[in-house]
């Protein structure tokens, strides 16, 4: 995979617009002169710059990263390690892939770890977010002291292997549409509190993200349509409120087309249509909005909806079903 085929940041604020919450000696700092006001970030320098460069605010996920070890700790030690692993012990170990896929969460990996480890710690990177691998290859190699990696084993496997799945399952629907006009993209059915980093995990994939929020973008659905007494009206409410406002407006018969077209939607989410009448449904809009097909679609048909013309495949399975790939982490043997 090059430079340029890797998750970029998406079109959204990093950041809020008073700079944000990192501290002069974090790679994310917007350096304002306010810094002092605001929460440090404890990641490296390096590291941080390495996640604000695709897209991820490094004190979130330092505070994720926090909050699953302190889960897994509870207040207490790992005491097992402690009783078996003398405290001064130095171990290297391997991130190795157990089956074939693509990888996502490397970075955010390696900051669990640095808020477990007592010491500064040396990595070696074999791969990056978003390359393909192949069963019993090496993605991230780890010198620390063996304390602290079997401590913080869990905790960065356990968001390692869910963001990875999330990428691995989001390429196939890529690669399925691949060469076609349509592109998969994700919904907000994700994990809550790890939205930001599933998200990073399908333009891992190679999918593209849908809004992040309920603010970012206004998706007119089946129940603001009821409240508001029809799709249109529903439409002209929100123009009205939000005028800069992207819109998207969800339809599910044909009819509904027209006056959302005239009342001048941005997006139209076809929902539950047949390729059949996703067809027509192009045909009508003769690229007036852009179009969105979601319900029905496997990955078996998603390249017939493809066909069609429509712009985005919304599959909420992304984040809200995908299975894990399976990686290890790997003590290396002490040699005489």
């Amino acid at each position: 995979m090059t430079t340029s085929d890797r998750p970029q940041s998406p079109d959204l604020p990093l950041l809020p617009p008073d700079g944000g919450g990192c501290g002069d000696g974090c790679g994310c700092a917007a350096g304002d002169g306010q810094d002092q006001d605001l929460p440090e970030c404890g990641l490296d320098p390096d590291l941080a710059a390495l996640l604000a460069q695709a897209g991820l605010d490094p004190l979130l996920v330092e505070d994720i990263a926090h909050m699953a070890v302190e889960e897994d700790l509870d207040g207490g030690v790992d005491v097992t390690t402690v009783a078996t692993i003398p405290a001064d012990a130095v171990s290297t170990a391997d991130f190795t892939a157990r089956e074939a896929g693509t990888v996502a969460g490397l970075r955010v990996a390696e900051a669990v770890l640095s808020v477990v480890c007592t010491d500064e710690f040396e990595v070696e990177r074999h791969v990056e977010d978003g390359d393909r691998v192949e069963a019993g290859q090496k993605l991230l190699s780890v010198t620390a002291r063996t304390r602290d990696l079997l401590t913080g084993e869990r905790s960065a496997l356990n968001i390692l292997c869910r963001l990875s799945g999330v990428a691995t399952a989001t390429r196939a629907w890529a690669d399925v549409l691949e060469g076609t006009g349509a592109k998969v993209r994700d919904t907000r059915k994700t994990t809550p509190g790890l939205r930001a980093l599933e998200k990073y995990a399908v333009r891992c994939g190679g999918g593209v993200n849908h809004r992040m929020s309920l603010s970012d973008v206004a998706l007119v659905k089946d129940n603001h349509v009821i409240a508001a007494g029809g799709v249109a009206e529903a439409f002209k409410a929100v123009r009205a409120t939000f005028p800069d406002l992207q819109i998207e407006v969800e339809v599910d018969t044909l009819e509904q087309i027209p006056p959302v077209l005239d009342a001048g939607a941005d997006l139209i989410l076809l929902d539950n249509f047949t390729p059949e009448q996703t067809a027509e449904a192009v045909a009508l809009v003769a690229g007036r909005a852009a179009l969105e097909s979601s319900g029905r679609l496997t990955l078996g048909n998603a390249r017939a909806y493809a066909a069609t013309g429509v712009d985005y495949l919304a599959v909420g399975a992304l984040t809200h079903s995908s299975p894990i790939l399976d990686i290890g982490l790997d003590l290396r043997a002490e040699r005489d």
